[in-house]
């Protein structure tokens, strides 16, 4: 859920319980000025508006509901016999059963959108976040395949493997300077279709900030694998961009590789682990086992 329009909708909701306090007190002063004076009863009943809010936000709709029943009732018998029929009097019948619904409506919609908000939330741990421009995963994302593979690769380890692999820019920090945000961001779409386009359907990709790409090839061997960093290496080196000059960008990639072991399995659990292991692996571009 958009948590902007969450927000929005518990601000109306509030306004609306002071507002209906507002009008309350009003008729109140009307009544004051009118009669010039103020008496035990109104008293009660003035207090009793405000009290029904409370009576709305913290009981149980269904006893809300029924107790606003039992008062209209009551008071209407109150009114036949011992009331005096004015404005204020009459504002009561109205004001107390409407603070009490709507405050009952506000707090339901309230734990509705709250409860909703948490399953989403939940959701989006179970379903990590793939961005629709770059079809990259985050951390998360990259976490939860990892342990996917690996139990795959464990249990199935005679016909089943996967390897990943890093793709780290180097000299970040000059790279972000001679580009600007804006400037950065489109090239790390450039680089992510780049990548896109020399992998299989079937291969995973992902981008975990700092400059960093992984991607995951599930039934990949050794041979192939050192081919294909090497291919996805000279590619976005090659790619052609210019900073913030006008000037060709003379981006360096280093990478880094790793093959699952089945010996090594309860690491793979470990996702900052994980990523230290291909960072080492891109200070020396070799491919290795998981170490």
């Amino acid at each position: 859920m958009n948590q902007d329009l969450t927000t929005k909708r518990i601000t109306w909701g509030y306004t609306a319980l002071i507002g209906l306090a507002i009008v309350q007190q009003l008729f109140v002063y009307l009544n004051v000025y009118w009669d010039q004076n103020f008496s035990t009863v109104e008293l009660i009943f003035s207090v009793a508006t405000t009290v029904a809010i409370l009576v709305g936000l913290l009981l149980p709709t269904g006893v809300s509901v029924v107790g606003v029943f039992l008062f209209v009732v009551s008071y209407f018998v109150w009114l036949a016999i011992y009331g005096e029929i004015n404005l204020l009097t009459l504002s009561w019948i109205l004001l107390i059963p409407a603070n009490v619904l709507i405050a009952t409506l506000i707090k339901t919609l309230l734990i509705r959108n709250k409860i909703l908000v948490q399953r989403l939330n939940d959701l989006k741990d179970m379903n990590p976040i793939i961005d629709l421009d770059t079809t990259l995963g985050n951390k998360e994302a990259l976490a939860d395949t990892v342990i996917k593979q690996s139990n795959l690769a464990k249990r199935y380890s005679e016909q089943y493997g996967f390897c990943m692999a890093m793709f780290k820019i180097d000299f970040l920090p000059i790279v972000l300077e001679s580009l600007g945000s804006e400037r950065y961001a489109q090239l790390l779409l450039d680089l992510s279709d780049t990548i896109q386009k020399q992998i299989r359907y079937e291969d995973y990709k992902f981008f975990i900030e700092e400059g960093r790409f992984i991607i995951l090839c599930p039934m990949m061997n050794h041979d192939y694998l050192q081919m294909l960093t090497d291919r996805i290496k000279t590619s976005m080196m090659d790619k052609d961009f210019l900073d913030k000059k006008e000037q060709p960008l003379k981006l360096v990639v280093r990478t880094g590789a790793v093959v699952f072991h089945k010996e090594q399995f309860d690491k793979y659990e470990n996702i900052d682990g994980v990523i230290a292991a291909l960072e080492r692996k891109t200070e020396t571009d070799l491919i290795g086992e998981y170490i």
